[in-house]
Order: C-alpha cells, then sequence, then structure tokens
C-alpha cells in the first residue's frame, strides 16, 4: 500500500460515470417503475452509495477513507441509463476509487434487477469524469 502519511489532508472530489445499455423496453419500465423487483433505481442508489462505502474491502490496498458525502444520479437516457457519482472526503488521498465503485456497483444492480425483462443489457463507459482537491 502506497505511504501517503506525509500528503496533507485536503478536500477531495471525485466524479465518475457509466451507462448500462438496454432495451426502449427496459428504459420506459424504468421510467414507470413497473418492473417486477420494484423501484430500480432508488435501490441502485442505495447499492452504489454502499458500495463507495465499503470500496476498501472490495479493492486490496486501496486506503480506508472517512467518506463526508456520496451522491449517485441517473439519467434515463433512449439507449439505457446514465449513472454518475460523486464521492467526497477530507483525507490524505483521494476518492477516485469510490466514485468508480459507486457507478460500477450502481450499474450491476440495474442489471441484476432488470435481467428478467432484458437479457442484452451492456454495462460500459465507467470512468473517471473529473477529480478536485482543494
Amino acid at each position: 500500500m502506497v505511504d501517503v502519511g506525509q500528503k496533507p489532508v485536503r478536500a477531495r472530489t471525485a466524479v465518475a460515470e457509466g451507462m448500462i445499455h438496454c432495451a426502449p423496453d427496459t428504459v420506459a419500465a424504468l421510467r414507470d417503475q413497473t418492473l417486477p423487483k420494484g423501484d430500480v433505481l432508488t435501490v441502485a442508489k442505495v447499492a452504489g452509495i454502499q458500495a463507495a462505502k465499503r470500496t476498501d474491502e472490495l479493492i486490496p490496498l486501496c486506503h480506508t477513507l472517512p467518506l463526508d458525502g456520496v451522491d449517485v444520479r441517473f439519467t434515463l437516457r433512449e439507449e439505457g441509463v446514465h449513472i454518475e457519482a460523486e464521492a467526497r472526503t477530507q483525507a490524505r488521498t483521494g476518492v477516485e476509487m469510490e466514485a468508480l465503485t459507486a457507478v460500477s456497483v450502481a450499474a450491476l444492480t440495474i442489471y441484476d434487477m432488470c435481467k428478467a425483462v432484458d437479457k442484452g443489457m451492456v454495462i460500459g463507459g465507467v470512468r473517471l469524469v473529473r477529480k478536485i482537491k482543494e
């Protein structure tokens, strides 16, 4: 693990995004909240936040960070669901992995909750959009 003990504590923010491509009928069912497993996007938001909080348990050598906040947002598009996650901390190292993990697990949750009605979903484009340190 990288020693960050000499780095200053700073306010740090990271924003990540990803996309889950799905059929138009699935997008409509997400919008109308008519999927068999219930309110998919609310569950996916909670899953993304939980995942960000446990990133250090999932990724070897990742530092444990005291998160000040995590937000997961969804935008329904014709081709699927755009996912954006923002993670904030005041620490010696950044929160990129937490934001990326939140997006990834939110996408996996959507996949899990929609797989019975859409076998062709594809998760992709997970990337860091920006990081800010003050």
